[in-house]
């Protein structure tokens, strides 16, 4: 049975009693509740595949004079990361609605791994973003190879841009996301929540920090609903658990409730255990709204990111028990840093193996969102490091590049599209940095960010303190959603 508002207040003041109700609160920042304007409930989801997805293999040009120019920049039939070698056939077809995205055709297919985005693509609840990228102003490749050029700094190294991809910065200096900078604006919206706006399950992303917000950064939880806040380890309070381990986690609660008191007279131990102190009493009211709940959905995956989305469902489950109007969440998959082994099918390399991970668990979590009758609220979108090479390295993989593909997945998407230039598939042609298919990005992260934020409630005037290059493109909302 699920949690009455009255029953969760209760043990929400229970749970913060053991800290002081009037320092906890205060801790909160809360905002006050007349400034509330928002009403409706929305939420955008971020999943970032960390090491460089290679978006040439994620969507192809399936027509004829597309898949050549595929095939050869790839190396041919013999090569390593080569899609569908006999022909494209095995590729999992799609067909753009609208866009005549490249060679006057919109036939394309996806990764064979990834069977429940076509399907989603097919049914109008998933769109293509083709070839973004950091850019400080449009740019072409006469441009970009004339010295003193405005370009982002530090292309094609991994902390850098992603760094740059979080914070839609012009270098790897910003310390502020544009995640983050989105709930500076609209936390508003949830104003007299004592819960976060943003939420990490991937740990302290710069995507999260805001400058006057700051997220809650969970551990991703098993299937079991066991785990907690990284802030307290040690702490596993299951809903399932017997009662000896509930009387054992009670009482590592009870101790760690009194260390995080402790005033140590150092200001970074102090800083620090603040920090600890607001993860734990977040943990703790998340929690006690998550109490009874049961969720309407199917099983998710049992992957990495399979459980970090379902927590990002069971979190949304509880939304207006936590007085949530607006959330923002993070999460990521890791390990696409394929300069060796990088594979095409299941089991031969390292692409395909991820891709087959991300899919299913992206779906679960899209029907969790409609089990919630929330798919038109929701948007979940990928960002990564960097696309990589057209032109294959000799070990069996890619090396880094620029402009890469990326999924926006959501009812309120404007799907079964792509969106963007495809590039043209030539090394050393218009759309290459060098030559070796390096894309020069045709839509820029500012404006991938500032269609997601204006679709989350941001307003126009305030785009610009969020995206910093906006204003030197013409188109500011892409129209993906």
């Amino acid at each position: 049975m699920g949690l009455s508002r009255r029953r969760f207040v209760e043990c929400t003041c229970k749970s913060v009693a053991g800290l002081g109700m009037a320092h906890a609160l205060r801790r909160f920042g809360l905002m006050n509740a007349y400034a509330q304007s928002i009403t409706d409930y929305k939420a955008l989801v971020c999943v970032f595949m960390f090491g460089g997805n290679d978006g040439n293999n994620l969507v192809v040009p399936t027509d004829a004079t597309g898949y050549t120019a595929y095939s050869t920049a790839r190396g041919g039939t013999d090569s390593l990361v080569l899609l569908a070698p006999g022909g494209p056939n095995t590729l999992l077809p799609i067909t753009l609605a609208n866009n005549q995205a490249v060679y006057g055709s919109n036939m394309f297919g996806l990764h064979p791994v990834m069977p429940e985005m076509q399907s989603l693509f097919n049914n109008k609840a998933l769109a293509i973003q083709a070839n973004v990228g950091p850019l400080i102003k449009p740019t072409t490749k006469t441009q970009y190879q004339t010295a003193g050029w405005q370009k982002p700094t530090n292309l094609f190294s991994h902390s850098d841009q992603q760094n740059e991809w979080q914070t839609s910065g012009p270098n790897s200096q910003g310390t502020t996301g544009w995640g983050g900078r989105i709930a500076d604006v609209i936390q508003y919206a949830n104003s007299g929540s004592q819960y976060p706006t943003l939420v990490s399950l991937a740990g302290a992303a710069v995507f999260a920090a805001g400058k006057n917000t700051n997220p809650v950064t969970l551990l991703a939880q098993n299937a079991n609903g066991s785990g907690v806040s990284p802030a307290v380890t040690g702490v596993n309070c299951s809903s399932g658990s017997s009662q000896s381990s509930t009387a054992n986690c009670n009482a590592r609660t009870t101790t760690i409730q009194q260390v995080l008191q402790f005033d140590t007279g150092i200001s970074l131990v102090q800083s620090a255990s603040d920090a600890a102190n607001k993860s734990f009493l977040y943990t703790q009211l998340l929690n006690n709204s998550r109490a009874g709940q049961i969720p309407p959905w199917a099983a998710f995956p049992t992957t990495s990111i399979g459980n970090q989305l379902r927590q990002v469902a069971e979190i949304i489950q509880v939304r207006q028990m936590l007085n949530m109007n607006r959330q923002i969440f993070f999460v990521s998959l890791g390990g696409f840093d394929t300069h060796s082994g990088q594979g095409t099918t299941l089991g031969t390399g390292q692409q395909p193996n991820l891709l087959s991970q991300l899919s299913p668990a992206l779906n679960a979590f899209y029907n969790a969102t409609v089990a919630m009758n929330l798919q038109n609220s929701v948007t979940t979108f990928t960002l990564s490091d960097f696309a990589r090479t057209l032109q294959p390295n000799t070990g069996g993989g890619s090396d880094h590049a620029w402009g890469n593909h990326q999924l926006i997945l959501g009812g309120a998407v404007k799907g079964g599209d792509m969106y963007g230039q495809y590039p043209h598939l030539v090394l050393g042609g218009s759309d290459d940095a060098g030559n070796n298919g390096r894309w020069i990005p045709t839509t820029s992260i500012d404006q991938y960010g500032a269609t997601l934020a204006s679709w989350f409630g941001v307003a126009l005037s305030d785009l610009p303190n969020i995206f910093p290059n906006l204003g030197n493109f013409q188109t500011q909302n892409l129209g993906f959603v």
